[in-house]
This record gives structure tokens, sequence and C-alpha cells, in this order.
């Protein structure tokens, strides 16, 4: 059984729409997916929808954007509550935050190579809060850089003078913050140091004493060496192990199952977790 539990739409930074992300599954013959966008349940209903329709049970979720100590942390949330106010108010400032943060790159983009905010949204749909990723789309189809993985690399890593940093709850309080909304916290590509400085194993402990669940040890981010390591970590926390894609559609090259979560993690995701998985 080909479980997937990490993967993003353009709710978030994804290229495909939510339903389209749950037939790709289908059609990868994945029998769990996880929709996983940044900040937000906007694709959870068409996503719903969509996996009625096609037969493959759909895990909801979010990746919530975290802080430690200045280095960003991504929280996997699974089958919470969505209407929970200690969540969805963490959420809300922080795609407000991120909004502000991509107009300001833009500007500070826009004087050096001509970008403008109406090139960014046209690489956007409908309800989708604009971020990094739809700035690298607009700096591809203007011709400044090849790809969105050398936009990223370049223009807008944190190390150039155009990022600006954003507002994100402090993890602790994140995994909290999921925990009182029923949901389900697993540390997403904790390991995945060429994205940027990653938090050492104290915060993780940290993190799991504040109620976090899991690692997601299995990501094409992390060599075998890193998996290792946060196995054997996972093991002495009591923490889940998952694998996941982190499939972006055609923004990335991950592909749909190329990690996998095990069926037992699954039902113990399952059990903790509020909002009930959709099963054909």
């Amino acid at each position: 059984m080909l479980i997937d539990l990490h993967t993003h739409s353009t709710a978030s930074d994804g290229t495909d729409a939510p339903a389209a992300v749950v037939r790709a599954a289908a059609a990868a013959g994945v029998a769990v997916v996880a929709l996983t966008d940044h900040d937000t349940t906007a694709g959870w209903d068409e996503a719903a929808d969509a996996a009625r329709e096609v037969g493959t049970a759909l895990v909801r979720g979010t990746e919530v954007s975290a802080l430690s100590h200045g280095i960003s942390v991504h929280l996997l949330s699974y089958l919470q509550d969505p209407a929970h106010p200690a969540l969805a108010a963490e959420l809300e400032r922080t795609r407000t935050a991120r909004l502000a943060r991509a107009r300001r790159m833009v500007e500070l983009l826009g004087a050096d190579y001509g970008l403008t905010w109406d090139e960014v949204v046209a690489q956007t749909e409908p309800d989708t809060t604009v971020g990094r990723p739809h700035i690298a789309d607009a700096l591809v189809a203007s011709g400044v850089v090849a790809d969105r993985s050398a936009a990223f690399t370049s223009l807008l890593t944190p190390r150039s003078r155009y990022y600006v940093p954003h507002y994100a709850p402090d993890v602790l309080d994140a995994v909290a913050a999921i925990r009182a909304a029923g949901g389900v916290p697993v540390f997403a590509h904790p390991g995945a140091d060429g994205r940027g400085r990653v938090v050492p194993d104290a915060v993780i402990e940290a993190m799991a004493d504040a109620g976090l669940v899991g690692l997601e040890v299995h990501h094409r981010d992390h060599t075998p060496a890193q998996a290792a390591r946060l196995t054997r970590l996972a093991a002495r926390l009591d923490l889940l192990v998952t694998g996941s894609s982190d499939y972006h559609g055609a923004g990335k090259p991950n592909r749909l199952a190329e990690h996998v979560t095990e069926p037992a993690v699954l039902a113990a995701i399952e059990e903790r977790g509020t909002t009930p998985v959709i099963r054909p």
C-alpha cells in the first residue's frame, strides 16, 4: 500500500489544483494521500470531492510555518479541526505576513529586474497566498532565471539581499496549537540542511515534550546518513517515522510516492487525529 503524507496544490505553492493532486495520486497507484498546503486548509473540500470520485483515501492536513531561534521549521499538521481558533488564528496571521513579505520582495526585485506584482499574481490561482514560489515562477516567465530551483538558490535564498523574513509562530507554540486543534504534528524534513539551517536535536527533544508526534524521516532532501540519525532519534524519543514525496506538481522534481509511510504509522496518526480520513 502506497501512502504519501505530504503534497501541495495551488492552494499554496503547488502547480496542480487540489483535485488534480488527488487524481495524480490515484494514477500513480497511491492508496492514501495527504494534502498539506502551507498555512491553509483552502484545498480540503475540493480534494475531498476528488478522493470520493477516484477512490483514493485522503488525509487532510496543513504544513504549518514556525520558527525556532530564527530557524525556519515546518510542521505537518494532520487531521486537525480547521475551525479551531488556536490554530486558525496563527495560520491567518502567517498568511497575512507572508503576503506582505512577498510584496516587499517584489518591490526589491523590481528595482533591479523590472518584476511587477501583476506578473507574480499571474502565476497564481484564486485564493492562493502569494509566496516565494510564485515570485520564482514570475522570474522564470520573464527570463530572469531558468527554473524555480535556480530562483531559490540565487535571488530568493535567505542569503540574498532581496530576501525578506516573515512572521511565524515559535515552534513550541505551533506544536501546542496543532494539538489544541486536535491535530497530529509531524516535523517535516527536519534534516534538510540544503535548504538552510536546521534545528539541533535539543529543539526536537523540546518539541517532543510539547507534543510532537513524529518525524518525516524519509524525504528526498535527507541523505542516508541523515535518515539513519533521525530514525535513531525518533526511536529514542518514541516518535513516529513517516516518509513522503513533498509533491508540488511541476514546481519541483519530487514525484508522488517516491517516499512513503507504513500503514501502521498512518493508523497511529488516524487514532490521534480529530478529522477523519476520507476513505472510498
